[in-house]
């Protein structure tokens, strides 16, 4: 059974950091694509980063450019995004998901808010 459990959420003031969690079990995570997405308030989904992590190339919205990072740790079959810089504009409940083989999002974590107030 695959699961994807996050873990990392919470407020924070704006220029501040976050890093999330997401630890991935039932899927050989060594040889998966995983994206990270997000979902503002009364708004609709969108991505924010996909890595592939057998050969470590990522993807990233232009809105977080120079400010996020995705990595993973195969060890230890978990994902991270590595939140700086953040605005009140990333307010959003987070997801990790892996893609599928049709680039579907093909299974989803349970999502963790990440509020950005001053």
């Amino acid at each position: 059974e695959v699961q994807l459990v996050e873990s990392g959420g919470g407020l924070v003031q704006p220029g501040g950091s976050l890093r999330l969690s997401c630890a991935a079990s039932g899927f050989i995570f060594s040889v998966s694509v995983m994206s990270w997405v997000r979902q503002a308030p009364g708004k609709g989904l969108e991505w924010v980063f996909t890595i592939y992590t057998y050969r470590s190339n990522t993807f990233y919205a232009d809105s977080v450019k120079g400010r996020f990072t995705i990595s993973t740790d195969n060890a230890k079959n978990t994902l991270y995004l590595q939140m700086n810089s953040l605005k009140s504009e990333d307010t959003a409940v987070y997801y990790c998901a892996k893609v599928g083989a049709s680039y579907e999002y093909e299974y989803w974590a349970q999502g963790t808010q990440v509020t950005v107030s001053s």
